[in-house]
Formats: C-alpha cells, sequence, structure tokens
C-alpha cells in the first residue's frame, strides 16, 4: 500500500496544478468544474450539516477549535483544511484521524476511471471531492470545511453550511483577490448564504461595515464577535483564559495575540449552534478549546519545537498575521535568532518594516519551486534594512541559529511561509525516526 499510496500522491502533486506548488498559475477561479465533479461523485456534500470558514488570518485555527469542540460534544466530525505541513493526508480529517491512504488511493482510482470530457481538476478541486466523499462515506455529523483561497470563487463554495464564519481581512493573495480590502472582503463574503447566519470576526470598522453591505446584498444574518461585551480574555505568559458568561471559564491551548480574535469568532459561532439546537455543553466547550492540537492535529500555530534553546515556529505569513507575531517575538528571550523565508510572490516591504532590528537574521528557502532564493531574500532585506546571512535550506538555517542561540542564550523564531514551517516540521519528524532506527 506504501508503493501505491506514494504512486497516487505523486499523481496528485505532479499531475494536477497545485497552487502550493506554482502559485498563482494554479489558481482556477469559478466553480463550473467542482460542480461537474462533485455531480460525478453523487454530490456528497449535501450529505451532512456543514460550518464554512474563511477569512485571510485566523481560519485554520479557528476551524480547528470548533472541530475539537464539536469532538468533545459528542460529534462525529469531519474537518477539511489547507495547506497540509508534513503529510497530504493531514487535510482531511474525521475526529482527528487523517483520511487512510486506502482512501486517498481508491478516489484517485475512480477518479481516472471517469470520462470528464476533457476537464482537467486542479490539486485543490480534487482534494475538496475527496473530503466531501470521505465525510460522507465516514457518516459524520458534521463537517468544518476551511475556505481555500478567497470565498466567492472558491472550490469549497459548493456548499450550503449551517452557519458561514468569516474570520477577518487583510492583504493576501492580491493578484487573484484584488489590492484593497474592501475588493478582498468582497472576496471573503462571497461565502454567505441566503438565510444562513453568517459571524464575522472583523473589528476593523470599516471593513466590518463592507461585510454588513455584503450580508444585506446576500440576505445573509450577520453577527459580529467582537461585540460581545460580557467575553474577558486574558493573555500573560503565553496563557490564554476566558470568561465567557455564556461558556463559563476557558484555558484555550492556542496562544497568542491573534487567538483574542479568534476565540470571540468562535465562541460567536457556538453561540450560533446552539441556537440551532446543537448540543453542545461547558464542558465540551471547556475540553475543545484546552485541546484542540491533540484533538484534531493541528500544527504549526506559535508551536514550542525546543526548549533547550527557546525555539518557536508559526505560520503566519502576510501583514496581518505579522502584526500579531511581532509583539510575541519580541517578549522572546533576547538575543533572538530568525529563520526567514518566503514565497516569491509575496509583498516583502510591509513585512520588513515591521521586522525588529535587534536580531540576527539567517534567511532560508523552503523545497518548493515557489520559495524566494535565499540569496535573493538577503539582498531584499538589506535594502529595507534588515540585514542577515543567507543559509539554502531550513534545516541547515535552523540548526545554525539554535548553535548561535546555545551560545548566547538567546532564542529561536522560525517563520515567514508556511513552508518554511512545513520543511523544519517534516525535517525533525524524519531525525526522530532516524534516531530510533
Amino acid at each position: 500500500m506504501d508503493k501505491q499510496y506514494q504512486q497516487t500522491i505523486d499523481f496528485l502533486f505532479n499531475q494536477t496544478p497545485q497552487f502550493q506548488k506554482i502559485g498563482a498559475a494554479a489558481y482556477k477561479p469559478g466553480l463550473d468544474t467542482i460542480r461537474t465533479l462533485a455531480s460525478k461523485f453523487g454530490d456528497p456534500q449535501r450529505c451532512y450539516p456543514i460550518i464554512h470558514v474563511g477569512g485571510t488570518n485566523g481560519k485554520g485555527s479557528t476551524s480547528h477549535t470548533l472541530a475539537s469542540v464539536l469532538q468533545a460534544a459528542g460529534y462525529k466530525v469531519g474537518l477539511y483544511t489547507s495547506p497540509h505541513l508534513i503529510d497530504f493526508r493531514e487535510r482531511i480529517r474525521v475526529n482527528g484521524e487523517m483520511i487512510s491512504k486506502e482512501g486517498v488511493c481508491d478516489f484517485v482510482r475512480r477518479y481516472e476511471k471517469m470520462d470528464l470530457a476533457g476537464m482537467r481538476p486542479s490539486f485543490f478541486e480534487l482534494t475538496t471531492i475527496m473530503a466531501f466523499e470521505w465525510f460522507a462515506r465516514e457518516d459524520v455529523d458534521v463537517a468544518v470545511v476551511e475556505v481555500g483561497l478567497g470565498g466567492r470563487l472558491d472550490s469549497t463554495n459548493i456548499i450550503t453550511p449551517v452557519v458561514s464564519v468569516i474570520t477577518n481581512v487583510s492583504f493576501d493573495h492580491m493578484a487573484q483577490l484584488g489590492n484593497t480590502l474592501r475588493k478582498i472582503a468582497f472576496e471573503k463574503s462571497g461565502i454567505m448564504k441566503s438565510g444562513v447566519t453568517a459571524i464575522c470576526g472583523e473589528q476593523n470598522p470599516t471593513v466590518a461595515e463592507y461585510f454588513a453591505e455584503e450580508a444585506e446584498s446576500h440576505n445573509s444574518p450577520i453577527v459580529f464577535a467582537g461585540r460581545r461585551k460580557d467575553v474577558t480574555i486574558d493573555l500573560t505568559d503565553n496563557d490564554l483564559r476566558i470568561k465567557d458568561a455564556i461558556w463559563g471559564d476557558l484555558n484555550f491551548e492556542l496562544t497568542g495575540e491573534c487567538q483574542r480574535e479568534n476565540a470571540l469568532t468562535i465562541l460567536a459561532t457556538l453561540d450560533r449552534l446552539r441556537s440551532q439546537g446543537w448540543e453542545i455543553t461547558r464542558e465540551a466547550v471547556a475540553k475543545g478549546f484546552a485541546k484542540v492540537a491533540s484533538s484534531t492535529g493541528l500544527m504549526g500555530r506559535w508551536m514550542k519545537i525546543s526548549d533547550s534553546p527557546l525555539a518557536i515556529c508559526d505560520t503566519g505569513h502576510n501583514i496581518g498575521g505579522w502584526c500579531h507575531l511581532i509583539p510575541q517575538i519580541n517578549q522572546m528571550p533576547h538575543p533572538l535568532h530568525i529563520v526567514l523565508g518566503f514565497v516569491s510572490d509575496k509583498d516583502l516591504a510591509p513585512i520588513f518594516s515591521l521586522l525588529p532590528r535587534d536580531a540576527q537574521y539567517y534567511f532560508t528557502n523552503a523545497s518548493i519551486p515557489r520559495a524566494l532564493a535565499a540569496d535573493a531574500l538577503v539582498a531584499k532585506a538589506a535594502k529595507a534594512g534588515v540585514l542577515g546571512m543567507a543559509i539554502p535550506g531550513v534545516a541547515q538555517a535552523y540548526k545554525v541559529a539554535c548553535e548561535a542561540a546555545k551560545l548566547d542564550g538567546g532564542s529561536v523564531f522560525v517563520g515567514g511561509s508556511t513552508f518554511v514551517v512545513a520543511d523544519l516540521l517534516k525535517w525533525m519528524e524524519e531525525s526522530v525516526s532516524n534516531d530510533s532506527n
């Protein structure tokens, strides 16, 4: 099976256009192909209720936490997210368990036998239908589905959810979504459906007004999560504690400034679900918040990867994410050693403007074609006044940074791109495996 599975994964990665590898060239807006593909597989997305989660930042954390709470409440929960970090199967889970290798192979085998009249689905279109069908086969009670890119024209937008969730809007993927917050908000709001309540975590008043206008045009009731006054959230020493008049006292396993807004969005979504008749207790919410990573397999969100030296990795990769990350990075033990890599189509100037100037930088590149070469990154950063060395390969850059931090008592942060974190975690997993053999 391992050989057959690897051949299947090679097919998915190499024979279908994949945004993860080639960027904008793989982005195929429009829903005609995905609707045809879904029909060929019997429209599995109609077999169970769905919570649809979009937004620029926080949609992954929000999706995983909602799934964690619903699992704790006793529901069988499908979870579809992207991208994966180590294993393709991370994208498709039921109660935290990844889709089986046999399930992946069986789906692709049946797809290859279909007559699709020359239609060539993208990597994301195929994996979306794979997820929808797997959830139907597993007879889930509910699925939490994360938007891939944008919303209005995203492959996941063939569903009619029980609630739509939009975390926030920030500048990212502007070539596909537009170069103003209003244009991006328009694309994100495309997951709103007539008669379906939308939960919005956006706290920028101007952007919130855009969403209110779009909700009215979609005939979608809208709830702004940040307007509740009976919730307090305290973050001290990387411990995020919530006091909620409805759900009680909660300890959130995910920490950091960004999780304040995510927590409010999640709680507002749970409020709405309970009003629809979903059986969710305080105990389930407490357990779900406290055990997100272990119950859903979430990785890469302010994730500690070493104690000596202290090393943290995070997948935040756009200006909105970095606005939250910088205060946390500045609170890490100094001297700071920062390992950074980015994709080549990212506007880096706004991020460079935020980076601390008293850190030692190790500029690197992930192992994907879209990655910006380490030496090119050094040159771009230098023009912005951020100086550092080029070390091709994430693992090598991390090792050099750790050695330096051990000598001066500092700490290490690794990030800039989801793919940088993916390379690091994959290398760490392989290192552990080799050590045990």
